[in-house]
């Protein structure tokens, strides 16, 4: 404890915060680059007039919160005040919408990934550039501006993200990470930088939109209004005076602290689980899935389940990325609580996860013939813009809670699985080790086993799993604050983070893949059943 005191008292210790879906996460570590306090904060997106959004309030109300919670932590175990930190890196959900004037106000509703409302400027652009262009994607949300002709499109002097946001009133940079600009508009792997000839196809467009004169003159090119892109390591700004008032209210803290590239999920997945390499990749499962593999070249067609994204330092990753994960599995064990509930009993969520994730492994390799849709929201990589939650048996399946278990976790990776296909069967894309991290992992063995069978590829889980993207935002700030000369992102996580840590290893088991396939075959041949159920409802 002593060691941890002075390194926090000293102004060592370096904080990580992410911006998830349901939780905003701090993590602070020490020099050895361990967790050693955390904060947190709970919160919801809004559906409001169409748009899954989060209002201003939410986040700097959340942030506040969260930093709070690291603070009070910090005092709890070391008796000290927080006020220097050695580096600190924001992090959050990737893509999105936040467009802002000359005076810096927000002049649309946030417009966050899960929404699926931008078909046409994803079709037409993927077309444009012949490069696939997702719907959550910051470009399709102001090309489909562009395209339903909003009023604000005039008066926007800056576009960004959720983390390049909360960077920018900290520091007063308007830059953002490589890996989260990779889903903004497609990134030239070789100069490390937004696709030049593709930028110039956009303007086209602008040019082409002001020349018919009915519309509102746009005064800016895309270059304008997009963050700088910036590697992992590079500088980013310092927290301003303004921004440490805003970060913490209490105004303990100091000024001056340097903080490193805003990055979004998928780069600090990739960070928190050492899959920066060429033939490595991860899969981080929560309310969302993505699953990621850095390639050695570029994929031979277009595929519009296949996002083309790059590491934190810029290398080329293929991604499919699912908006929808462990939520219906949040749904049935709340159900299963309510039933104990009724019976005057009580339960640690904990342990009720863990043992119905448990139970799970005892179900049969095809869920007995089950299969269910988790689609809260819709999925585009299966081709729906809404979902409904749908379960789907007949009177021959095998109705047991271990098969009902095992049904939810195969349905949590399906949509992933059908995406991934394309890569590992189709095109080949060879990959020598998966690493999992996220709530879907938390349960030991159960998770790693079913992602094993899904991507049917060896599996590894790290202790710092549990961690996630808070923590490897954690430790690209600190690859800021102390990389040496020379020394690469892929070098620094070898050597500094995970040297003599590869992780607990899983390999798939033969029945769990059959089983999987199984399962798919029915997945895929009733998904006219859960267009049918959305249209209904």
């Amino acid at each position: 404890m002593g060691n941890v005191k002075e390194t926090i008292e000293s102004g060592k210790a370096v904080l990580g915060i992410e911006f998830g879906s349901t939780r905003i996460k701090a993590v602070l570590i020490d020099e050895k680059h361990t967790p050693i306090a955390g904060g947190s904060h709970e919160w919801e997106n809004r559906y409001e007039n169409g748009v899954w959004t989060y209002s201003l309030d939410d986040i700097w109300g959340g942030l506040t919160d969260c930093y709070a919670s690291l603070k009070a932590d910090v005092k709890e175990k070391y008796g000290v005040t927080l006020k220097r930190l050695g580096a600190i890196g924001f992090s959050a959900m990737m893509h999105g919408y936040m467009v802002f004037d000359k005076d810096g106000q927000l002049l649309v509703p946030f417009r966050t990934w899960r929404n699926s409302i931008t078909e046409e400027a994803s079709d037409e652009l993927t077309s444009l550039f012949n490069y696939n262009i997702p719907q959550r994607w910051s470009i399709a949300h102001l090309y489909q501006a562009m395209l339903n002709n909003e009023e604000h499109l005039p008066r926007i002097d800056y576009m960004t993200t959720l983390e390049g946001f909360i960077h920018w009133k900290l520091t007063g940079k308007r830059v953002i990470g490589v890996g989260e600009a990779s889903g903004m508009f497609p990134i030239d792997t070789a100069a490390k930088n937004y696709n030049a000839n593709m930028v110039g196809r956009f303007d086209s467009l602008i040019e082409e939109r002001n020349a018919q004169g009915d519309k509102a003159q746009l005064p800016w090119r895309l270059m304008d209004i997009m963050p700088k892109v910036l590697l992992a390591g590079d500088e980013a700004g310092v927290l301003t005076a303004e921004g440490a008032a805003l970060l913490d209210k209490d105004g303990d803290l100091e000024a001056g602290i340097p903080m490193c590239p805003p990055e979004g999920d998928a780069g600090t997945g990739m960070t928190a689980t050492n899959a920066v390499a060429v033939r490595t990749g991860n899969v981080s499962a929560g309310t969302s899935v993505f699953a990621m593999i850095v390639m050695e070249k570029e994929l031979s067609k277009v595929y519009p389940q296949i996002d083309l994204v790059t590491t934190p330092d810029g290398a080329l990753v293929g991604m499919v990325h699912c908006n929808n994960c462990t939520s219906d599995i949040n749904a049935w064990v709340n159900l299963f609580r309510e039933f104990g509930e009724m019976y005057g009993l009580t339960f640690d969520m904990n342990d009720l996860f863990t043992k119905l994730y448990s139970v799970a492994l005892k179900g049969d390799p095809d869920c007995g013939g089950m299969i269910s849709y988790n689609y809260f929201s819709g999925e585009p990589v299966t081709g729906f813009d809404a979902g409904a939650p749908l379960f789907v048996r007949d009177a021959e399946s095998k109705f047991t809670l271990a098969n009902t278990m095992r049904m939810h976790l195969y349905s949590a990776l399906a949509a992933l699985k059908s995406g991934m296909d394309l890569m590992l069967k189709e095109e080949g894309v060879q990959v020598d080790q998966l690493f999992g991290h996220g709530g879907y992992f938390k349960t030991k063995g159960v998770g790693q086993r079913i992602a094993a069978a899904a991507m049917n590829a060896p599996v590894s889980v790290m202790e710092t799993a549990g961690e996630g993207g808070a923590w490897g935002i954690a430790v690209l700030a600190a690859f800021l604050a102390k990389k040496k000369d020379g020394q690469s992102l892929g070098e620094f996580l070898n050597e500094e983070i995970f040297a003599g840590n590869k992780g607990v290893k899983m390999d798939p088991m033969e029945e769990d893949v059959e089983g999987f396939e199984k399962f798919m075959e029915k997945y895929m041949k009733n998904l006219p059943a859960e267009k049918a159920a959305v249209e209904a409802l």
